[in-house]
């Protein structure tokens, strides 16, 4: 398949997590990550991941990655992440502590970077609309939590817990959108994938709130 120039700097990690994927033992990595794995040889088989509430089939040993519903490829971050997902799952349970992205490994040094991709994209979205949030963040399957003037839970990937914490513009302050990650988010992604990850949540709730509006106007 012939890449976009967007996504060729991509290739390379795409290359390196199939080869990574390769040299691991299915069965184990299946239940680490609370995937399911379906022997189709000795020596070969497929996963299946659900992501954002759909199914990619991963085939293992090759590590090519298809929706399950379409069979097509999907973008390359979304591949990088399901396999990295898969190779760095190691089976730690949830914490039941919600972290800040600051808290990750590498994460103070990136954390302006990361809020100009997720957060400050959210507080300009819903900064005044906590109906637009609270049926976008429904929409896409979170859970109501009780922090701030809206709070959801998502678990974007099987083991993998994220929280966004929405404080409404008032007259003493602006806008603050939080989004917080079970202590255990580091043992199943790398610090720069709950980046694209966060960015994916963040680019999803506002055309979520964006479809909502133009249906209400029609």
């Amino acid at each position: 398949m012939k890449r976009s120039s967007r996504e060729s700097p991509y290739i390379p990690a795409l290359e390196k997590a199939r080869h990574d994927l390769r040299l691991l033992d299915p069965d184990a990595v299946a239940w680490r990550s609370e995937t399911i794995y379906r022997e189709l040889s000795k020596e070969a088989g497929d996963f299946t991941v659900r992501f954002w509430g759909k199914d990619y089939i991963i085939n293992y040993p090759q590590g090519t990655v298809k929706e399950e519903e379409t069979g097509q490829e999907p973008p390359i971050i979304t591949q990088i992440i399901l396999l990295h997902y898969l190779i760095h799952a190691d089976g730690t349970l949830p914490a039941y502590r919600w972290i800040s992205f600051r808290e990750l490994p590498g994460g103070l040094g990136y954390y302006s970077v990361f809020r100009a991709r997720t957060s400050y994209r959210l507080e300009r979205a819903f900064g005044k609309d906590l109906e637009g949030f609270v049926r976008a963040a429904e929409a896409l399957g979170g859970a109501r939590l009780s922090y701030g003037d809206a709070s959801f839970l998502f678990r974007p990937l099987p083991r993998l817990y994220l929280a966004i914490v929405l404080y409404l513009e008032d007259e003493e302050f602006p806008a603050f959108a939080n989004i917080l990650f079970d202590a255990s988010a580091e043992h199943y992604l790398p610090t720069e994938d709950l980046v694209g990850l966060c960015e994916m949540l963040s680019g999803h709730l506002i055309r979520l709130a964006h479809q909502g509006d133009e249906k209400g106007e029609g």
